[in-house]
């Protein structure tokens, strides 16, 4: 969410200023990323450089290097070198060399602000000989052509000629305002090369972005939608609107249910304590949408301040707003803007922000929940995300990896595009190279506040074009090239074996190959279900704990699953009191053996914790098979099973009388035989307390 005076307003919209990318686009030359050129990567030497007010890298000559940071839009950009002159008199000049000798065929130099005022290019050879490739001449030849071509193109007509140094010289004068260069690329080939928008080649040719009606928009603003990881609920922020709380011009948090019909209901207001009469935004939700993550720190003498809050569901309804601490968020920012969004697992947090390191206006930085519920000082997402530009309205999917956010820093089709980007490590400053979510989504405006749930089928976002008067809320269907990981929605109950009755407990998943606790989530009947997000393609232990229960656990086997899942699991806590039994199913055996498979001593140590909580306690583990193979051979497997369970337990200091042990093989199932989903059900090592 965007703070602007501790509010959320996307950029104002300015005039449109895209007529070379129109052409560009009808032309048809708009490749992904263009080949055989090779974009300056040192700077080695400049008359002066510019200084932005967002402070950073802004305006300085590093913007030169690399690929374009934002052509073929045009205008004043931070993302690009300038020169301090103003229509001044004063020849201004860069010099620049590429990483590889080559022999140079063409000279490319995009320019953004005020093209034209280039006079002079001059090309050194491997020999250390200077080539003027561009002079006076040329220049007045290509102010000719009107409006002035902002790529600059120069043929070099000597095919022996190899380098990789060139030094550009400006007239300021010869065009009003300001002057930019973007890049300045070589190339070895002789036909046209074509700097462009790095959008995914599998992106379609043509895509529907579609509004949500007028049960959603109104004449007014509706931005920042953030839609609950199951996909029922939508939650967005209204301006503008006599229903707010405060004044209408103040934003409020409003919410619209998705119905049987599949059709949003009509928006409600929020209501107290998330709506003030200040400015109010939900910025994330955690994955069973009982807590929700706000804009601003809400005081208890009702007035605001910058920072976050969260607020949980109670039986009651929201609780009263509190914040978020994180060390050392200051802000530099003029209008005190600040957005973020919450990792599925409630440990991360990404925000943009403007602090004293940032590269350019705002960055995206990182944020980890520490033992005390505080959060540490955020560090920046690095480079390859971050731009001298502004980047804003970060999105974190559930899958926890794939990062969409909105940049004015790189080359786009309007004034801010929507970009994807994937987290590559654990360190989370590592990220592949973000792509442009394409035409159809960005427009010549400014489009941001990517939501999506869990399903990954549809995006919603916050854009104005086509908008029935000020930013309205879009949904589309999302291609698999932009698509997060998919992952798998559990939700359920947690009872008690025998009542049925609900306990109110935690549930918490651990991955199965390493016992490392994933996700953890409360379970209270009061407010529904439990409900966790789980990346498929794994294996999980699922785990409910209450004192005076036997520890539930279930093993739910992800790891052939490619696409999303919608998972229903009850969990059962059995009472510890005589007679009491229960499946052991986190206890597993390679195929056809008595040995433990990884994983089965988690379950193990819980049962070795209660008999030791209980020191008199004597239990019974009884083996059972499927009815796969001779029943003589079943029979044995299930007694050497259930001796090395025994063995297992006596090890750890448990005497041999308190187990005791019986094989059934395949004479009692629990389920039929007739696949294998079912015989898993069989194979199985059931615990019962034969005396506390």
């Amino acid at each position: 969410m965007s703070i602007h005076n501790m509010s959320l307003l996307p950029p104002a919209q300015p005039a449109n200023r895209w007529a070379w990318l129109l052409i560009w686009l009808l032309t048809g030359l708009i490749p992904g990323r263009a080949q055989g050129i090779q974009w300056a990567s040192k700077v080695v030497g400049y008359s002066s450089e510019g200084r932005g007010d967002g402070g950073g890298q802004q305006f300085q000559v590093s913007q030169i290097l690399g690929a374009p940071s934002i052509y073929p839009r045009t205008g004043v950009s931070p993302c690009a070198w300038s020169p301090i002159s103003v229509d001044g008199a004063p020849e201004e000049w860069i010099t620049v060399a590429v990483a590889n000798t080559r022999p140079v065929r063409q000279v490319l130099i995009a320019e953004t602000a005020n093209p034209g005022a280039i006079v002079r290019v001059i090309l050194t050879d491997m020999y250390g000989k200077e080539h003027i490739i561009f002079d006076e001449k040329d220049a007045a030849f290509r102010a000719t052509k009107m409006p002035v071509d902002p790529l600059l193109r120069i043929t070099v007509a000597d095919s022996t000629l190899e380098g990789r140094q060139v030094k550009v010289v400006l007239n300021p004068s010869r065009t009003k305002g300001l002057n930019q260069i973007d890049a300045i690329g070589l190339s070895h080939l002789t036909g046209a090369v074509v700097p462009g928008i790095r959008v995914s080649p599998d992106t379609p040719a043509s895509l529907t972005k579609e509004s949500l009606g007028r049960s959603i928009n109104t004449p007014g603003q509706e931005v920042a939608p953030v839609i609950s990881p199951d996909g029922r609920v939508l939650y967005l922020t209204r301006n503008n609107h006599k229903g707010n709380t405060g004044q209408p011009g103040k934003q409020d948090v409003w919410y619209s249910v998705l119905g049987p019909d599949r059709f949003w209901s009509e928006a409600q207001n929020i209501g107290a304590p998330i709506n003030t009469n200040d400015n109010n935004a939900i910025s994330g939700i955690s994955p069973d949408g009982k807590t929700v993550y706000l804009i601003n720190v809400y005081r208890p003498d009702g007035s605001m301040s910058f920072g976050i809050s969260k607020s949980t569901m109670s039986k009651t309804g929201w609780t009263m707003p509190r914040e978020c601490k994180i060390t050392n968020n200051y802000n530099k920012h003029k209008d005190n803007q600040l957005e973020f969004t919450v990792s599925p697992d409630g440990k991360t947090m990404l925000l943009a922000v403007q602090r004293n390191d940032v590269i350019g206006d705002r960055d995206l930085y990182v944020s980890f929940r520490q033992p005390d519920l505080t959060w540490s000082e955020p560090r920046t997402l690095g480079p390859m995300v971050n731009t001298a530009d502004s980047e804003s309205s970060p999105f974190l999917a559930v899958d926890n990896r794939t990062l969409y956010f909105t940049s004015l820093g790189r080359p786009g089709f309007g004034n801010g595009d929507i970009y994807v980007t994937r987290r590559q490590d654990d360190s989370w400053t590592n990220w592949s190279e973000p792509e442009n979510l394409g035409p159809a989504v960005n427009t010549p405006e400014w489009d941001g506040y990517f939501t999506i749930p869990a399903s990954g089928d549809y995006a919603y976002l916050s854009s104005r074009a086509n908008s029935l008067g000020e930013d309205d809320i879009f949904r589309l269907k999302l291609y698999p090239a932009i698509r997060p990981d998919p992952v798998a929605i559990v939700s359920g109950q947690v009872l008690d074996a025998i009542s049925k009755k609900p306990v109110a407990t935690e549930v918490v998943s651990d991955l199965f190959e390493n016992n490392k606790e994933f996700a953890k989530v409360e379970y209270d009947p009061e407010t529904g279900e439990y409900k966790m997000v789980l990346p498929t393609q794994k294996a999980y232990q699922l785990t409910a704990r209450k004192d005076g229960y036997f520890p539930a656990s279930e093993t739910l086997d992800l790891s052939n699953d490619k696409r999303f899942r919608d998972i229903k699991r009850n969990l059962y806590l059995m009472p510890i009191q005589a007679g009491a039994k229960m499946i052991l199913r986190g206890v597993r055996f390679a195929q056809s053996e008595a040995q433990l498979l990884p994983g089965s001593e988690a379950e193990l140590d819980r049962v070795l914790d209660l008999m030791k909580q209980h020191p008199d306690m004597e239990i019974l583990l009884e083996g059972h098979t499927d009815n796969q193979g001779e029943w003589a051979p079943n029979m044995k497997l299930a007694e050497d099973r259930v001796k090395t369970v025994k063995e297992y337990l006596t090890a750890k200091g448990i005497t041999e009388n308190r187990v005791q042990t019986k094989a059934w093989g395949p004479s009692k199932p629990i389920a039929s035989n007739e696949s294998e989903d079912k015989r898993k059900l069989n194979r199985r090592v059931e615990f019962t307390i034969l005396k506390l």
